[in-house]
This record gives structure tokens, C-alpha cells and sequence, in this order.
């Protein structure tokens, strides 16, 4: 029997439910983080002292760059995932970039967006 070189239309549209799960909890977990930099908290600080104003602004500050930096994360997640659904489309999925051969699909359902088997990406194809 010829060895696989492709998931069947069955298997991607395993790994189809799986990436749509994924992308909107991702979504979902982006759009909390981009209402939390772009509002403000009802916790004003304008009734206490100035020493506690300045820390408190510093500290939100620091959370909304924090937040930021989660939400770039959170689109790049989001943007692999959609590449994912695309090489399902093309059915291409699940196939190592570097070897060409398939991806373990306990890989692909612990990382739906992998583009790399274990072995090349721990440089074992180089």
C-alpha cells in the first residue's frame, strides 16, 4: 500500500471543526483583550490621594501594554488558524513545509496550525 500523502476529506473536515472551535475562543479571547485597552475600568482613581493616583495610572499602564502585547499574539493565533482552514481548502493540510510528509494527527489536534512535523522543527531534517 503506497504511503499517505494527504488526510482524507473526512479527516480535514475533522481537523475543520477542530480549527472553527479554535479560532473563536481566539476571537472571542482577542476581542476581551482589545475592550480592555481601549476601555477604561470604572475603578477611578480622582477621590484618592495623588501618590496612589500615579501608581494606579503606571500600574494600567503596564496592564494595557501587557494587554497589548496578548492581543498581537492573539492575532497572530487567529491568522495561522485561518491559514489552516485554507490548506484544508486546498488539501493541503497537515502536510510537513519542510519533509512533505503528513503530520501526526495527534500533533494536529494538540496544534491545529502546525505546519511542522516534531522532527523538522527540531531541525532533524537539516
Amino acid at each position: 500500500m503506497p504511503e499517505k500523502t494527504r488526510y482524507s476529506d473526512a479527516e480535514l473536515e475533522e481537523f475543520r471543526v477542530i480549527i472553527l472551535e479554535k479560532l473563536e475562543k481566539a476571537s472571542k479571547d482577542y476581542e476581551a483583550l482589545r475592550s480592555g485597552i481601549t476601555h477604561v475600568s470604572g475603578n477611578d482613581v480622582s477621590d484618592t490621594s495623588p501618590t496612589f493616583k500615579v501608581l494606579e495610572e503606571g500600574a494600567a499602564t503596564l496592564s494595557k501594554e501587557e494587554a497589548g502585547r496578548l492581543a498581537q499574539r492573539q492575532i497572530k493565533f487567529i491568522q495561522s488558524l485561518q491559514a489552516a482552514l485554507v490548506r484544508i481548502e486546498n488539501k493541503t493540510y497537515g502536510v510537513c513545509r519542510e519533509t512533505g510528509n503528513l503530520i501526526p494527527k495527534e500533533r494536529l489536534r494538540a496544534v491545529p496550525h502546525a505546519t511542522l512535523s516534531i522532527e523538522a522543527k527540531q531541525g532533524g531534517t537539516r
